[in-house]
């Protein structure tokens, strides 16, 4: 949501407002636990704490959101999967490690996509090796898709692993699952959301036995497709859909609403404009019932006073593709795009006794952040050269007089998205963003205060402010060695020099 937008009437949003802990409180949180909470594709819009006009039912995160502060400008590091796991994990931009792409996503346009990696670096010191080495125990469920043998959450800090495996997605999300590694099957009919909160509620039982700090890394595989979720809850979103005069999908879809960038693609891209997807719904509606289940398992063992919890998302909601089950409108695009759409996610810390309950936070930062701003929750000493790209956000969090500057934020995805997303990078400052496409240099200049929507380019109004951005974008890749597109293999044709 941006300020002064049409997303915040009716909103009360308070910049940053929190309370200056006493010596007492810093003393009693210095062995703060972590419950880190990360849905798959879940958008911005996608929740009432953010939308209130959501066709989705999310009461346990709009109480977290009431409970702790929302960042409304909050931003993964790209607008796929892996690469925003992969910052959040090592607080290095994508482009830096070379991890810009989903694992193992592959696809051409014009040019070829960038050459990437396709799995964390091992030798990276993760957010969890960098507590684990403090005496935090370790806890990782659900989705990891950053590598397999060697790459594991086992072998990158985690004490132990349910469900965390090479793959991206299960093949269903009712037991037997399949495609999920490290999780025995449930009994048939189980589903795979539940799973992972049970899982994670067990950890929590056993670990408050021993009284060590901890870090749950809870990573649902929801709400990713495949579609499915429980009948019962499907058939009442069906109903509220009926209800509301939304049965009929006319009018669900804007058809050419964005460009077609991949080659012999005759037909026009579909972008959901409205939501009304009753499974969607009921897999939204599962994953808020299962942080729910958790949240309630840390006040039944009094672990809530001194429990952080940080809930986000990995990219924007799936708009333009693979179902097109969910719309981020007002934003534009979703999963795989540049645009707000993609890459703009919800955020909750709720902190107790640090930050203000209900406060809203409006400076905008990015997925490589949590790294420094966990360590310095918890009182342990940064490390600048492993998370060279975060900042901490804790004087956000800690001080309402604080001065803060994250400063510039970028993006670089030089690759074609399976949701048909060109390739770009992009560097937001203060309220304006630049993206520039890399298959022919030129550039879109967006002020998001004005226009969230990202309708009205600005690019020869505001020729200064777009002159210091692409500078500042140039520089920025040469620094983290960010990979060019290549030759086109099909066509022989070279892409532009950029950098």
């Amino acid at each position: 949501m941006k300020k002064g937008s049409p997303l915040a009437a009716g909103l009360l949003t308070l910049l940053c407002v929190a309370f200056a802990p006493s010596d007492s409180v810093i003393k009693a949180q210095e062995k703060l636990n972590f419950v880190f909470i990360l849905a798959d594709d879940l958008g911005y819009m996608d929740v009432g704490f953010n939308n209130p006009e959501t066709f989705y039912e999310t009461p346990h995160l709009d109480s977290l959101a009431a409970s702790g502060m929302v960042f409304t400008d909050f931003y993964a590091a790209s607008p796929v999967c892996s690469p925003t796991r992969a910052s959040i994990l090592t607080g290095k931009y994508p482009a830096r490690t070379g991890t810009t792409n989903y694992f193992p996503g592959r696809r051409h346009g014009k040019f070829d996509g960038a050459d990437f990696e396709t799995q964390m670096a091992p030798e990276e010191v993760t957010l969890a090796e960098a507590l684990k080495e403090h005496g935090y125990r370790t806890f990782f469920a659900g989705k990891w898709h950053l590598g397999g043998t060697g790459a594991s959450p086992t072998d990158q800090g985690f004490d132990i692993n349910r469900g965390g495996g090479e793959n991206g997605h299960p093949r269903s999300h009712f037991s037997p699952y399949k495609n999920v590694g490290n999780l025995e099957p449930g009994p048939e009919g189980e589903y795979l959301t539940n799973r992972l909160a049970e899982e994670s509620v067990s950890f929590l039982k056993e670990t408050a036995k021993g009284g060590a700090p901890f870090l749950l890394y809870l990573s649902f595989y929801s709400v990713h497709p495949p579609l499915q979720a429980p009948q019962e809850l499907i058939e009442k979103y069906e109903k509220k859909a009926a209800g509301l005069g939304l049965a009929d999908e006319e009018g669900s879809f804007d058809v050419g609403g964005e460009r077609q960038v991949w080659p012999n693609t005759g037909e026009p891209r579909k972008v959901r404009i409205r939501q009304d997807h009753a499974t969607y719904a009921a897999m939204v509606e599962s994953l808020d019932s299962a942080v729910g289940r958790v949240l309630a398992e840390l006040d039944a063992l009094n672990l809530r006073d001194n429990t952080a919890i940080i809930f986000t998302s990995d990219n924007g909601g799936l708009s333009t593709d693979e179902g097109h089950p969910t719309s981020n409108a007002p934003l534009r695009a979703g999963k795989g795009w540049i645009y707000d759409g993609g890459v703009l996610e919800p955020l909750i810390v709720r902190w107790p006794g640090v930050a203000s309950a209900g406060t809203r936070c409006t400076v905008h930062a990015i997925s490589t952040d949590f790294y420094p701003t966990m360590l310095e929750m918890a009182g342990l000493p940064a490390r600048p050269e492993q998370h060279v790209d975060g900042k901490s956000l804790v004087p956000l969090l800690r001080n309402p007089f604080a001065k803060f500057d994250r400063g510039p934020i970028y993006f670089h995805y030089p690759h074609y998205s399976n949701q048909g997303g060109f390739p770009a990078s992009a560097v937001r400052r203060g309220e304006y963003k630049l993206i520039q496409d890399l298959e022919d240099g030129a550039y879109e200049l967006y002020n998001l205060e004005s226009d969230p929507k990202e309708h009205n380019n600005l690019e020869q109004l505001e020729s200064g402010v777009a002159k210091e951005l692409s500078d500042l974008l140039s520089e920025w890749r040469k620094e983290v060695g960010a990979r060019p597109l290549k030759k086109s293999a099909a066509s022989g044709t070279e892409p532009p020099v950029l950098w």
